[in-house]
Formats: C-alpha cells, structure tokens, sequence
C-alpha cells in the first residue's frame, strides 16, 4: 500500500511536468516557433493540447495539496521506492523538456541532413501530346504525371514551397522529357564532400510529414560555371537554370547548370510538407493548362 505522502510527492511531480509541456508549448506558440518542430496541420491540435495538459496539472496538484488522506485513490499498483527508478521514470519526461528550453529554436539543417543521408531526387504542348509524353508507369504515379503535364508548360518552372516535393517528384519520374527545361528553385546550401568542392553542391530541403522527427532531407544537384566557394553552408539560395541529367554512383539523378544563384533570406517556414491536392495546390501557385500545341 502507498504512504499517503509519497502519492502526494508523485501527485505533485507529475502536476510539475505537465504544466511545464503546457507551458513550453505556449512559449513555442506565441513565439511562433513550432513550425519548427511540426507539420503546419497539427499546430492548431498542439496548440490546444495545452487546455487539458493545465487541467491535468491542476487536478493533480489539488489532489497532492488539499485532499485528505482518507480521499487519496491509491488505486494504482505500488509506487517503487527506488529513488533510482523514479527518476529515471520522471527523467524520460524532463529530458527532452529540458533540451527543448535550453537548447535554440532553429531549421534543420546540413548537420542534420549528414545524418539522416541527403537524397537526391524526389524522396517523391497540347494535351494529347502531353498525355503521350508522361504516362504514369503505375496507378501510384497519376498524379505526377498530371503534374508533369502542367509544369511541363511553363516557361520557367518554378518549384513553390507548397507543393515543392510534388513537383521534384514528378521532374524525378519523368527526367528525361524535363531536360533542357528552365528551372527556378530554391533551397539550403548542403556540403557534400564527394563532389566537386568549387563547382557543385546539392540544394536540399526537409520534407517533414507530421514532425522533425520524420524528416527526411532531400535535394538537387547543381553545377555551375563559376567558383561557388563563397556559398556558405547552410545558406539559403534561389538558383535558376536549366534541367539534366546525371549518372553518379550508377544511377541516373536530375541536376540543374545554374546560370543565376542568388542569396536568400531563409523563409520563415523552412520545411515542405506533402500536399494533399498537389493538382489544386498548382494552380493556387500560379500555374495554368495551356490550351492548344505552341
């Protein structure tokens, strides 16, 4: 049977951790930090989890504060009495609490990526000649090829943020019909010390589907005619060129001869999500059908 004060110590340290998630999560909140951490559809459910994690808190400080003895539930199994155990059991909670107050609030980024691995590529005329010309190879793949379609038409292709991964994905399928296209895309600076240190680099993004732990760093080979040694690591670029392809490490990649690179500030959403209507998400971008063959 657990002592009436050591439910009330356990009460009390639980109403603690609870109320400082609730807390953490309305700093990142007002300080407009969680695009950092989670995709932009489950900000909203972050947000107001911090209702019912205060309500558990208070409820359960009341009860390690006010309740009498006798009302204590003591219904749970016997509470160990390692202090060992018990911390280790708490500490699982506060550790990541912690790093998240002590540690800065930034976008992933190269070191990040070095980690998880950089994949290159997708980690995703008149119609009948554009239906011709991008078959999707399965049912899987109709919708890329509805947004090659689309892209294909556009003098210059330019990659939105909202539906950045699509759009990669469907150059990706179907890179051979997208060579000699233009191309405006932009993107971090990602070292990788294979290449060609003053002449190539990859341009990466995260593709984050539900939160950083998921995401999965992505990119696009560049080349270009000039030096590229005062690009800094981790900065943020629009490149504008034209498309190829390349064949590294046996396999062939998509890979962009830059004619412009121009610095940028990072954005302030620096991931890109998956887009659930990629089709609708392409004309809300700008992008058109032309009618007819040129």
């Amino acid at each position: 049977m657990n002592r009436p004060h050591i439910i009330r110590r356990h009460y009390f340290t639980r109403s603690l951790i609870l109320l400082g998630f609730a807390l953490y999560i309305g700093y990142l909140s007002r300080s407009d930090s969680l695009h950092y951490y989670i995709a932009p559809d489950m900000v909203t459910w972050i947000t107001y989890s911090t209702i019912p994690l205060t309500i558990m808190s208070l409820s359960l400080a009341y009860q390690a504060l006010f309740h009498k003895e006798d009302k204590l539930c003591d219904c749970e199994r016997p509470l160990s009495q390692s202090s060992f155990k018990n911390i280790s059991m708490y500490g699982l909670f506060l550790f990541p609490l912690l790093l998240g107050i002590l540690l800065p609030d930034q976008a992933l980024g190269s070191m990040a990526a070095a980690k998880k691995g950089m994949t290159l590529g997708s980690p995703v005329l008149s119609s009948v000649q554009l239906s011709s010309m991008f078959k999707a190879p399965d049912k899987y793949n109709t919708e890329f090829a509805e947004i090659a379609k689309i892209i294909y038409q556009q003098q210059v292709i330019e990659v939105n943020p909202e539906v950045y991964s699509e759009i990669i994905g469907a150059i990706e399928l179907f890179k051979d019909q997208f060579v000699g296209k233009e191309i405006k895309i932009s993107g971090f600076v990602y070292e990788d010390h294979s290449l060609e240190q003053n002449h190539e680099f990859i341009l990466g993004r995260f593709l984050v589907q539900c939160c950083t732990a998921d995401a999965n760093p992505f990119g696009v080979l560049i080349t270009s005619n000039q030096s590229i040694a005062s690009l800094q690591k981790d900065s943020w670029i629009e490149v504008q060129g034209v498309l190829r392809t390349e064949i590294r490490k046996g396999k062939e990649i998509i890979a962009i001869s830059a004619d412009q690179i121009t610095q940028i500030p990072r954005p302030d959403t620096p991931y890109v999500y998956p887009n659930g209507d990629a089709i609708k998400g392409l004309y809300d971008a700008g992008y058109n059908i032309k009618s007819g063959t040129d």
